[in-house]
Protein backbone atom coordinates (compact mmCIF):
# COMPACT_ATOMS: atom_id res chain seq x y z
CA UNK A 1 0.00 0.00 0.00
CA UNK A 2 2.81 2.37 0.90
CA UNK A 3 4.48 1.55 -2.42
CA UNK A 4 1.28 2.41 -4.25
CA UNK A 5 1.11 5.88 -2.63
CA UNK A 6 4.79 6.45 -3.36
CA UNK A 7 4.18 5.68 -7.04
CA UNK A 8 1.15 8.05 -7.14
CA UNK A 9 3.01 10.81 -5.31
CA UNK A 10 6.03 10.39 -7.53
CA UNK A 11 3.87 10.61 -10.64
CA UNK A 12 2.14 13.76 -9.35
CA UNK A 13 5.47 15.43 -8.62
CA UNK A 14 6.76 14.46 -12.06
CA UNK A 15 3.69 15.83 -13.84
CA UNK A 16 3.73 19.02 -11.77
CA UNK A 17 7.38 19.55 -12.54
CA UNK A 18 6.79 18.96 -16.25
CA UNK A 19 3.84 21.38 -16.15
CA UNK A 20 5.88 24.07 -14.45
CA UNK A 21 8.68 23.57 -16.91
CA UNK A 22 6.15 23.84 -19.74
CA UNK A 23 4.71 27.05 -18.34
CA UNK A 24 8.18 28.46 -17.80
CA UNK A 25 9.19 27.50 -21.32
CA UNK A 26 6.03 29.04 -22.76
CA UNK A 27 6.53 32.22 -20.78
CA UNK A 28 10.13 32.50 -21.97
CA UNK A 29 9.01 32.00 -25.58
CA UNK A 30 6.27 34.64 -25.24
CA UNK A 31 8.72 37.07 -23.64
CA UNK A 32 11.18 36.58 -26.46
CA UNK A 33 8.40 36.95 -29.03
CA UNK A 34 7.20 40.17 -27.34
CA UNK A 35 10.69 41.70 -27.60
CA UNK A 36 11.66 40.27 -30.98
CA UNK A 37 11.98 42.75 -33.93
CA UNK A 38 9.43 42.25 -36.67
CA UNK A 39 10.48 41.49 -40.24
CA UNK A 40 9.04 44.64 -41.86
CA UNK A 41 11.62 46.32 -44.10
CA UNK A 42 9.83 49.65 -44.76
CA UNK A 43 7.90 52.10 -42.56
CA UNK A 44 4.18 51.38 -42.29
CA UNK A 45 1.56 54.03 -41.53
CA UNK A 46 -1.39 53.07 -39.34
CA UNK A 47 -4.30 54.99 -37.85
CA UNK A 48 -5.47 54.21 -34.33
CA UNK A 49 -9.10 55.35 -34.05
CA UNK A 50 -10.37 57.23 -31.02
CA UNK A 51 -11.73 54.82 -28.42
CA UNK A 52 -9.93 51.76 -29.82
CA UNK A 53 -8.97 49.18 -27.18
CA UNK A 54 -5.77 47.17 -27.26
CA UNK A 55 -7.49 44.25 -28.95
CA UNK A 56 -8.60 46.51 -31.78
CA UNK A 57 -5.10 47.94 -32.08
CA UNK A 58 -3.67 44.42 -32.21
CA UNK A 59 -5.99 43.60 -35.13
CA UNK A 60 -4.82 46.71 -37.01
CA UNK A 61 -1.18 45.77 -36.47
CA UNK A 62 -1.84 42.18 -37.56
CA UNK A 63 -3.54 43.34 -40.77
CA UNK A 64 -0.49 45.47 -41.60
CA UNK A 65 1.93 42.62 -40.89
CA UNK A 66 3.53 44.46 -37.98
CA UNK A 67 2.84 41.65 -35.48
CA UNK A 68 1.99 37.99 -35.90
CA UNK A 69 0.45 37.28 -32.49
CA UNK A 70 -2.38 39.58 -31.35
CA UNK A 71 -2.67 37.53 -28.15
CA UNK A 72 0.95 38.14 -27.10
CA UNK A 73 0.66 41.84 -28.01
CA UNK A 74 -2.56 42.18 -26.01
CA UNK A 75 -1.34 40.35 -22.93
CA UNK A 76 2.03 42.07 -23.13
CA UNK A 77 0.28 45.44 -23.17
CA UNK A 78 -1.74 44.50 -20.09
CA UNK A 79 1.27 43.17 -18.19
CA UNK A 80 3.24 46.36 -18.90
CA UNK A 81 0.14 48.43 -17.99
CA UNK A 82 0.31 50.17 -21.39
CA UNK A 83 -2.95 48.75 -22.71
CA UNK A 84 -5.06 51.62 -21.35
CA UNK A 85 -2.55 54.33 -22.29
CA UNK A 86 -2.50 53.98 -26.09
CA UNK A 87 -3.29 57.24 -27.88
CA UNK A 88 -5.34 57.70 -31.03
CA UNK A 89 -3.80 59.16 -34.17
CA UNK A 90 -1.74 58.46 -37.24
CA UNK A 91 1.56 56.65 -36.66
CA UNK A 92 4.52 55.74 -38.82
CA UNK A 93 5.85 52.42 -37.51
CA UNK A 94 9.50 52.03 -38.42
CA UNK A 95 11.01 48.72 -39.61
CA UNK A 96 12.31 46.08 -37.19
CA UNK A 97 10.36 47.22 -34.14
CA UNK A 98 9.31 44.72 -31.49
CA UNK A 99 5.81 44.55 -30.01
CA UNK A 100 7.14 46.28 -26.90
CA UNK A 101 8.65 49.09 -28.95
CA UNK A 102 5.40 49.55 -30.90
CA UNK A 103 3.55 49.83 -27.58
CA UNK A 104 6.04 52.50 -26.49
CA UNK A 105 5.36 54.50 -29.66
CA UNK A 106 1.59 54.29 -29.21
CA UNK A 107 1.78 55.13 -25.50
CA UNK A 108 3.91 58.23 -26.08
CA UNK A 109 1.58 59.46 -28.83
CA UNK A 110 4.35 59.98 -31.37
CA UNK A 111 1.90 60.61 -34.19
CA UNK A 112 2.71 61.72 -37.72
CA UNK A 113 2.53 65.51 -37.64
CA UNK A 114 1.15 67.41 -40.60
CA UNK A 115 1.15 71.19 -40.46
CA UNK A 116 -1.00 73.93 -41.90
CA UNK A 117 0.07 77.55 -41.55
CA UNK A 118 -2.57 80.27 -41.32
CA UNK A 119 -0.99 83.65 -41.97
CA UNK A 120 -2.14 86.80 -40.20
CA UNK A 121 -4.75 88.97 -41.86
CA UNK A 122 -6.94 86.31 -43.50
CA UNK A 123 -10.69 86.52 -43.08
CA UNK A 124 -12.59 83.55 -41.68
CA UNK A 125 -13.94 82.84 -45.17
CA UNK A 126 -10.38 82.68 -46.55
CA UNK A 127 -9.20 80.43 -43.71
CA UNK A 128 -12.00 77.91 -44.26
CA UNK A 129 -11.17 77.81 -47.99
CA UNK A 130 -7.51 77.21 -47.18
CA UNK A 131 -8.36 74.35 -44.82
CA UNK A 132 -10.61 72.79 -47.43
CA UNK A 133 -7.62 72.57 -49.74
CA UNK A 134 -5.34 71.08 -47.08
CA UNK A 135 -4.23 67.53 -47.82
CA UNK A 136 -5.51 64.74 -45.55
CA UNK A 137 -8.02 66.93 -43.67
CA UNK A 138 -11.57 65.65 -43.96
CA UNK A 139 -13.99 68.21 -45.32
CA UNK A 140 -17.17 68.67 -43.30
CA UNK A 141 -19.91 71.26 -43.44
CA UNK A 142 -18.89 74.38 -41.54
CA UNK A 143 -21.32 77.02 -40.37
CA UNK A 144 -20.26 80.63 -41.03
CA UNK A 145 -17.57 81.58 -38.52
CA UNK A 146 -17.37 84.84 -36.63
CA UNK A 147 -14.72 87.17 -38.01
CA UNK A 148 -11.75 87.41 -35.68
CA UNK A 149 -12.48 84.13 -33.92
CA UNK A 150 -9.49 82.18 -35.33
CA UNK A 151 -5.88 82.68 -34.31
CA UNK A 152 -3.40 82.71 -37.22
CA UNK A 153 -0.66 80.22 -36.39
CA UNK A 154 0.89 76.95 -37.57
CA UNK A 155 -1.28 74.03 -36.50
CA UNK A 156 -0.47 70.31 -36.45
CA UNK A 157 -3.04 67.74 -37.46
CA UNK A 158 -3.24 64.04 -38.17
CA UNK A 159 -4.70 62.18 -41.11
CA UNK A 160 -8.37 61.52 -40.49
CA UNK A 161 -9.00 64.73 -38.56
CA UNK A 162 -11.63 67.11 -39.87
CA UNK A 163 -11.56 70.81 -40.70
CA UNK A 164 -13.80 71.30 -37.67
CA UNK A 165 -11.13 69.73 -35.41
CA UNK A 166 -8.52 72.29 -36.51
CA UNK A 167 -11.00 75.17 -36.33
CA UNK A 168 -11.80 74.19 -32.76
CA UNK A 169 -8.12 74.46 -31.84
CA UNK A 170 -7.88 77.82 -33.61
CA UNK A 171 -10.85 79.19 -31.69
CA UNK A 172 -9.44 78.00 -28.37
CA UNK A 173 -6.04 79.49 -29.19
CA UNK A 174 -7.60 82.87 -30.08
CA UNK A 175 -9.54 82.99 -26.84
CA UNK A 176 -6.45 82.12 -24.83
CA UNK A 177 -4.29 84.80 -26.49
CA UNK A 178 -7.03 87.41 -26.15
CA UNK A 179 -7.54 86.60 -22.46
CA UNK A 180 -3.80 86.83 -21.75
CA UNK A 181 -3.38 90.10 -23.66
CA UNK A 182 -6.43 91.63 -21.97
CA UNK A 183 -5.04 90.74 -18.54
CA UNK A 184 -1.75 92.48 -19.42
CA UNK A 185 -3.30 95.56 -21.08
CA UNK A 186 -2.16 99.14 -20.49
CA UNK A 187 -4.33 101.17 -18.11
CA UNK A 188 -6.86 103.81 -19.19
CA UNK A 189 -7.37 102.58 -22.75
CA UNK A 190 -10.53 103.71 -24.59
CA UNK A 191 -11.39 100.04 -25.09
CA UNK A 192 -14.15 98.71 -22.85
CA UNK A 193 -14.22 95.04 -23.85
CA UNK A 194 -12.09 92.25 -25.29
CA UNK A 195 -14.25 92.43 -28.40
CA UNK A 196 -13.26 96.05 -28.95
CA UNK A 197 -9.60 95.12 -28.50
CA UNK A 198 -10.03 92.37 -31.12
CA UNK A 199 -11.64 94.84 -33.54
CA UNK A 200 -8.78 97.29 -33.17
CA UNK A 201 -6.23 94.49 -33.52
CA UNK A 202 -7.84 93.40 -36.79
CA UNK A 203 -7.50 96.96 -38.17
CA UNK A 204 -3.85 97.14 -37.09
CA UNK A 205 -3.22 93.77 -38.75
CA UNK A 206 -4.55 95.03 -42.09
CA UNK A 207 -2.84 98.42 -41.89
CA UNK A 208 0.74 97.18 -41.53
CA UNK A 209 2.61 93.97 -42.18
CA UNK A 210 5.67 95.26 -40.33
CA UNK A 211 5.77 93.91 -36.81
CA UNK A 212 7.81 96.83 -35.48
CA UNK A 213 5.02 99.22 -36.56
CA UNK A 214 2.17 97.45 -34.78
CA UNK A 215 2.39 99.41 -31.54
CA UNK A 216 2.97 102.74 -33.30
CA UNK A 217 -0.06 102.24 -35.56
CA UNK A 218 -2.05 101.18 -32.51
CA UNK A 219 -1.02 104.43 -30.82
CA UNK A 220 -2.39 106.46 -33.73
CA UNK A 221 -5.81 104.81 -33.52
CA UNK A 222 -5.89 105.07 -29.72
CA UNK A 223 -5.10 108.80 -30.02
CA UNK A 224 -7.91 109.22 -32.54
CA UNK A 225 -10.38 107.34 -30.36
CA UNK A 226 -9.48 109.52 -27.39
CA UNK A 227 -10.03 112.68 -29.45
CA UNK A 228 -13.30 111.42 -30.92
CA UNK A 229 -11.87 111.57 -34.44
CA UNK A 230 -12.91 109.33 -37.32
CA UNK A 231 -10.48 106.43 -37.70
CA UNK A 232 -10.53 106.81 -41.49
CA UNK A 233 -8.86 103.49 -42.23
CA UNK A 234 -9.09 102.01 -45.75
CA UNK A 235 -9.19 98.31 -44.71
CA UNK A 236 -12.56 98.84 -42.98
CA UNK A 237 -14.01 100.25 -46.22
CA UNK A 238 -12.61 97.31 -48.16
CA UNK A 239 -14.28 94.95 -45.69
CA UNK A 240 -17.57 96.80 -46.13
CA UNK A 241 -17.31 96.25 -49.89
CA UNK A 242 -16.12 92.63 -49.87
CA UNK A 243 -18.07 91.33 -46.84
CA UNK A 244 -14.98 89.39 -45.85
CA UNK A 245 -14.78 87.56 -49.20
CA UNK A 246 -11.98 89.41 -50.99
CA UNK A 247 -10.75 88.65 -54.48
CA UNK A 248 -7.43 86.85 -54.60
CA UNK A 249 -6.28 87.54 -58.12
CA UNK A 250 -3.06 89.44 -57.42
CA UNK A 251 -4.71 92.84 -57.72
CA UNK A 252 -5.71 93.42 -54.12
CA UNK A 253 -8.86 92.41 -52.27
CA UNK A 254 -11.10 94.48 -54.57
CA UNK A 255 -9.33 93.49 -57.75
CA UNK A 256 -8.55 97.20 -58.18
CA UNK A 257 -7.48 100.26 -56.22
CA UNK A 258 -9.74 101.75 -53.60
CA UNK A 259 -11.48 104.80 -55.11
CA UNK A 260 -12.70 108.03 -53.54
CA UNK A 261 -16.29 107.02 -54.28
CA UNK A 262 -15.75 103.86 -52.22
CA UNK A 263 -15.15 106.00 -49.14
CA UNK A 264 -18.81 107.11 -49.32
CA UNK A 265 -20.30 103.60 -49.02
CA UNK A 266 -22.99 103.56 -46.35
CA UNK A 267 -21.85 100.83 -43.98
CA UNK A 268 -21.16 100.79 -40.24
CA UNK A 269 -17.75 99.39 -41.25
CA UNK A 270 -16.94 102.59 -43.14
CA UNK A 271 -14.77 104.48 -40.66
CA UNK A 272 -14.73 107.49 -42.99
CA UNK A 273 -18.43 107.99 -42.24
CA UNK A 274 -18.97 106.51 -38.79
CA UNK A 275 -16.98 107.43 -35.70
CA UNK A 276 -15.42 104.90 -33.35
CA UNK A 277 -14.67 101.27 -34.02
CA UNK A 278 -16.64 99.27 -36.61
CA UNK A 279 -19.17 96.73 -35.26
CA UNK A 280 -16.83 93.77 -35.56
CA UNK A 281 -13.35 92.60 -36.60
CA UNK A 282 -12.41 92.85 -40.26
CA UNK A 283 -9.95 89.94 -40.24
CA UNK A 284 -8.29 87.42 -37.92
CA UNK A 285 -5.39 89.23 -36.24
CA UNK A 286 -2.28 87.52 -34.91
CA UNK A 287 -0.88 87.60 -31.40
CA UNK A 288 1.42 90.59 -32.11
CA UNK A 289 -1.44 92.78 -33.37
CA UNK A 290 -3.63 91.84 -30.39
CA UNK A 291 -0.87 92.67 -27.92
CA UNK A 292 -0.21 95.95 -29.76
CA UNK A 293 -3.86 96.95 -29.58
CA UNK A 294 -3.77 96.58 -25.80
CA UNK A 295 -0.29 98.03 -25.31
CA UNK A 296 -0.02 100.89 -27.81
CA UNK A 297 3.06 103.06 -28.19
CA UNK A 298 2.63 106.38 -26.45
CA UNK A 299 3.14 109.29 -28.86
CA UNK A 300 1.24 112.22 -30.37
CA UNK A 301 0.87 110.96 -33.93
CA UNK A 302 -2.65 111.02 -35.35
CA UNK A 303 -1.88 110.42 -39.05
CA UNK A 304 0.10 107.94 -41.10
CA UNK A 305 0.47 107.05 -44.77
CA UNK A 306 2.57 104.61 -46.79
CA UNK A 307 6.14 105.77 -47.33
CA UNK A 308 6.96 103.66 -50.38
CA UNK A 309 9.35 101.31 -48.56
CA UNK A 310 6.71 99.00 -47.15
CA UNK A 311 6.36 101.04 -43.97
CA UNK A 312 4.59 104.26 -43.05
CA UNK A 313 5.34 107.92 -42.44
CA UNK A 314 3.71 109.26 -39.25
CA UNK A 315 2.59 112.84 -38.57
CA UNK A 316 1.31 114.90 -35.65
CA UNK A 317 -0.38 117.60 -37.74
CA UNK A 318 -2.51 117.68 -40.86
CA UNK A 319 0.11 119.83 -42.59
CA UNK A 320 2.82 117.22 -41.94
CA UNK A 321 0.47 114.49 -43.08
CA UNK A 322 -0.40 116.28 -46.34
CA UNK A 323 3.32 116.56 -47.13
CA UNK A 324 3.72 112.82 -46.51
CA UNK A 325 0.72 112.07 -48.71
CA UNK A 326 2.17 114.18 -51.53
CA UNK A 327 5.43 112.21 -51.30
CA UNK A 328 3.55 108.92 -51.39
CA UNK A 329 1.49 109.94 -54.43
CA UNK A 330 4.67 110.89 -56.28
CA UNK A 331 6.23 107.51 -55.44
CA UNK A 332 3.12 105.63 -56.53
CA UNK A 333 2.89 107.61 -59.77
CA UNK A 334 6.46 106.67 -60.69
CA UNK A 335 5.94 102.96 -60.02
Amino acid sequence: MKLFFKIILGGFVLLSTMGLLGVAGGSLWAYQKFNMPNTIERPVTIIVPRGANIGGVADILLDEGLIDSPMIFTYGGRLTEQASKLKAGEYEILPRLSMKQILDVLEKGKTVQRNVTIREGLTSHEIVNLLMQTSELKTVRIEPLAEGSLLPETYSYSKGETIADVIGRMESAMQKVLDEAWAARSPDLPLKTKEEALILASIIEKETAIGLEHRKVSGVFINRLRKGMLLQTDPTVIYALTKGKPKNEGKGPLGRRLLLKDLKVDSPYNTYRYAGLPPGPITNPGRAAIEAALNPEEHRYIYFVADGSGGHAFARTLSEHNNNVAKWRKIRKNK
